[in-house]
């Protein structure tokens, strides 16, 4: 017998919650978001930290077997086909971010694919979208627990802690477990939550993602065969409280006012990333263009030799602040890196996160003429933060532009045609073209399909090594 609490709470609502409580502005939303993570997973399937995910998962062996994104002859055993997939969508740091900060797509849509794929019986493309949406849910509502969680994190990556917690949830909905079974699950995740922020700029950092998937998995299917943890995880400072310095936990209930469900992702959209890099990327990146616009409008070009000195004025946050990396994954996390590529190049793609772009010598001289300023008003928050880039000529001109919100941001999101451009084009250096239109026609009228192996299908549909070379031109 469960005792009466924040915990129970959740198991009730887990088990409880149906489709038809899912509103028109959740199933769009949670359908972007589902279309976005398959798309930048299907690209990292071509990165190295991925490679060698999967080199050490193809020693695992077991009768189930799920599919490996982007991989036609490639099967694994479910955990670790969560595991690898999430890793994939991880690590370039492309997947989308929320607010109060984490990954929360990640974590959760390698976990129920690879489930799909398990007997018994046939997951409809709804029962995949509710459980979605509960595995989102409920790291919404876990994050809403601690006002230290809204701003960008400084001890654990925050997908390690709340992910984990939404795959278990995810899975325990997509498994049909019961409320007891659903608090179980939890409890049994929480002991798998909880990565360092230190290995942030590491091959390291991907493996957050691809754990809490395989872990959340593995977590509900022990609860399935009557494991338990402690039921009131949830409840406790020393249970899941560990991970926040303010932890306030309130229970998981209906909506008093409208007498139904009421999500969280309703009101709090996503931000969906136009570049491979951390979030904080974002802003700099367009405050640095549009100050070399400036430039450009006052002397007709740009030249590396008219930069004289750069400042940037960013919010705090010691894991984004790298002088010179040297490698793509701290490049991925450097203030200083972005704003240099895009003031030379006038862009930033995936291409300019490449170890060919870090070791440019011009980027480098760049490199040393950047000052970092982190001005009182600037707070780390998501949703609060602005990046400003100022330029020094050599004739002592000053030209400064500042990224309030950026394109892709909750508050100014990607169009539907935009987000669709860049599924397409990340698909498409993995996947031939029928896969790609296949699965873009699946994720559009997911509630309705019968039976989520079709989407298994398409994403398998690996084109040739000619058509990913030709496509990977455009990255």
């Amino acid at each position: 017998m469960l005792r009466k609490g924040i915990t129970e709470s959740f198991g009730a609502a887990i088990h409880s919650v149906s489709a038809a409580q899912l509103t028109d502005g959740v199933i769009n939303r949670s359908k972007r978001m589902i279309l976005d993570t398959l798309g930048v997973g299907l690209l990292g399937t071509r990165s190295a930290v991925f490679n060698k995910a999967l080199a050490h998962s193809q020693q695992f062996m077991s009768e189930e077997r799920s599919s490996v994104w982007g991989k036609s002859d490639i099967t694994l055993p479910p955990y670790y086909a969560a595991f690898v997939n999430g890793i994939a969508v991880h690590s370039m740091d492309f997947d989308d971010t929320w607010h109060p900060a984490t990954h929360p797509s990640g974590a959760v849509l390698p976990a129920l694919l690879a489930l799909a794929e398990t007997p018994p019986g046939r997951t409809s493309g709804l029962d995949l979208l509710l459980a979605f949406n509960v595995g989102i849910e409920v790291q919404g509502r876990l994050m809403r627990f601690s006002r230290e969680a809204h701003n960008i994190p400084e001890r654990f990556h925050p997908p390690s802690v709340v992910g984990v917690m939404g795959s278990a949830a995810a899975s325990a909905k997509l498994l049909g477990l019961s409320p007891e079974q659903c608090c179980h699950a939890l409890a049994i995740a929480a002991s798998s939550a909880g990565a360092p922020l230190a290995n942030a700029a590491t091959q390291t950092k991907p493996l957050h993602i691809g754990n809490a998937a395989r872990q959340g998995l593995e977590a509900a299917q022990l609860a399935q065969i009557g494991l338990e943890g402690n039921p009131a995880i949830l409840d406790m400072d020393r249970g899941f409280g560990v991970y926040y310095k303010d932890y306030s936990p309130t229970a998981m209930l209906p909506d008093s006012a409208s007498g139904g469900f009421k999500w969280i992702l309703e009101e709090q959209d996503v931000a969906v990333k136009r570049l491979p890099a951390h979030l904080g990327m974002h802003w700099v990146v367009d405050a640095a263009l549009a100050a070399r616009g400036k430039l450009e409008k006052m002397v007709g070009s740009v030249a590396l030799s008219q930069i004289q000195h750069i400042t940037l004025r960013v919010p705090p946050s010691k894991y984004i602040d790298c002088p010179l990396p040297a490698t793509e994954h701290q490049a991925r996390h450097s203030f200083q890196f972005s704003a240099c590529s895009a003031l030379l190049d006038n862009k930033v793609t995936v291409a300019s996160y490449g170890e060919d772009q870090i070791n440019r010598p011009a980027l480098r001289e760049l490199l040393s003429k950047v000052t970092v300023e982190t001005p009182e008003d600037n707070r780390p928050s998501f949703d609060e933060m602005y990046c400003e880039v100022e330029i020094e000529t050599d004739q002592g001109q000053i030209h400064t532009a500042r990224c309030d919100t950026f394109y892709g941001h909750w508050r100014k999101p990607l169009s539907d045609k935009d987000l669709v451009d860049k599924f397409s084009v990340n698909a498409s250096s993995v996947l031939c073209t029928k896969g790609v239109e296949g699965v873009i026609e699946v994720i559009g009228d997911i509630e309705a399909l019968s039976e989520c192996s079709v989407l298994g299908s398409y994403l398998r549909m690996a084109s040739s090594p000619h058509e990913q070379l030709y496509s990977m031109r455009y990255l």
